[in-house]
């Protein structure tokens, strides 16, 4: 199964924040970085579950498995949003940048709002 049809767990997202911070790392190393970490069994059980998901790949290291994502942050960031439009906004990206918009706590800088501008540019010149 590809990483692209598969949701993932709270915990299963921190640790792929986890990993996709370090680049690659041990069970051990994961588990340190957690918050409210579980035990060392739990979490070697959800790098299988992520590798089994297609999100990660290991290496031997010695007695140890080096994990690290199948994909480039931006592309799993694409993936991850394209699901949360299809799921919550009916696919309709206007909707989902709209929500963003109408509930930003604060106005929007200038320069934030330029950039949108300028993608919308973009996108209607495609």
């Amino acid at each position: 199964m590809t990483s692209k049809s598969v949701h993932l767990t709270r915990r299963e997202r921190q640790i792929m924040d986890v990993i996709y911070a370090r680049g690659e790392a041990t069970a051990a190393e994961v588990q340190a970085a957690l918050p409210d970490a579980p035990g060392y069994s739990a979490v070697r059980a959800l790098l299988r579950i992520l590798e089994d998901k297609g999100f990660l790949r290991h290496r031997e290291d010695g007695p140890r498995y080096r994990f690290r994502p199948t994909q480039a942050p931006a592309q799993a960031r694409r993936s991850a949003l394209k699901q949360v439009v299809n799921s919550f906004f009916e696919g309709s990206l206007a909707n989902a940048v709209a929500a963003l918009v109408d509930t930003a706590d604060e106005q929007l800088p200038p320069e934030e709002l330029s950039r949108l501008e300028a993608i919308i540019k973009k996108a209607k010149a495609k």
